[in-house]
């Protein structure tokens, strides 16, 4: 636990034999900031996910925008976004990243296992979230081995409307480990949401801020685990310590509550 000055006991992570229903409703209402599920994913699963992986051409996000450089293989619509709007190189691109999904020639969908397990125990609907009646795209493999700095996820505040075809209440980050490194490697959270003053700590043309966006904020520390499934508020700035000794590699994406109680999924 960081130094903070004062202790939130919301300000915590849960950990969960498998994702249920009271975790991600406390998860929504601040009740807590991240439920941990420890082997979410059959390890065989995890193991054949990855071994397609070895093959697939992996690329990095925009180097002026996303600096140190992370690895991913798929399509995510935040690459896509201009002025608040969703280019509409999105959609070919998104089929291009289909295809390069269907070549590794996985006899199952790594990210609606993932979806499956999220909703597990959940009384709505769990889908991939659709915008203009199109589907997103479901997620995609990430390998920050270098890191990600500090930053925020909202899609209310990234997109002008909404990203999706309904009103969302809360959003989450979801991501499944498939390898993870000796050392490094971990997720922080910190007990800070965005505030019109912390602009000032933004670094030019990046997703993300100076470490002193966060100050003295109350922080925790998730180690990643082969196997282990991670949902949390990121709405919070976290950050990703790099990687030592090995390559962190995980399917991820975004998750948001809609009005109607479904959870809804995009890349």
């Amino acid at each position: 636990m960081s130094s903070g000055i004062a202790h939130d006991d919301f300000f915590r992570a849960v950990t969960s034999p498998k994702f249920q229903r009271e975790n991600i409703a406390d998860l929504a209402v601040g009740r807590c900031t991240a439920v941990v599920v420890p082997d979410c994913v059959p390890a065989s699963l995890c193991e054949a996910t990855l071994r397609a992986l070895a093959s697939a051409p992996f690329t990095t996000y925009g180097a002026e925008r996303v600096y140190p450089p992370v690895m991913r293989f798929g399509v995510g619509i935040s690459d896509y976004r201009r002025d608040g709007l969703v280019d509409d190189s999105y959609w070919e691109a998104l089929e291009e990243g289909r295809r390069a999904w269907a070549s590794l020639a996985l006899p199952f969908d790594p990210f609606l296992v993932c979806r499956e397990a999220v909703g597990a125990d959940w009384p709505g609907e769990v889908a991939v979230g659709k915008r203009g009646g199109h589907e997103l795209g479901p997620g995609v493999a990430r390998e920050p081995n270098q890191g990600f700095i500090v930053h925020f996820d909202d899609a209310l505040r990234e997109f002008a409307g909404n990203v999706m075809d309904a009103d969302l209440v809360a959003q989450f980050a979801f991501n499944l480990y498939l390898s993870v490194p000796k050392g490094g490697g971990e997720t922080v959270v910190w007990r800070h949401r965005w505030e019109p003053s912390d602009e000032a700590f933004r670094r030019p043309q990046s997703y993300g801020y100076t470490d002193d966006v966060v100050g003295k904020a109350e922080s925790f520390v998730l180690k990643p685990e082969v196997g282990q499934a991670l949902l949390f508020n990121s709405r919070y700035f976290h950050a990703v310590r790099p990687s030592a000794d090995g390559r962190r590699i995980a399917l991820g994406f975004s998750v948001g509550l809609s009005t109607a109680g479904e959870l809804l999924t995009w890349g």
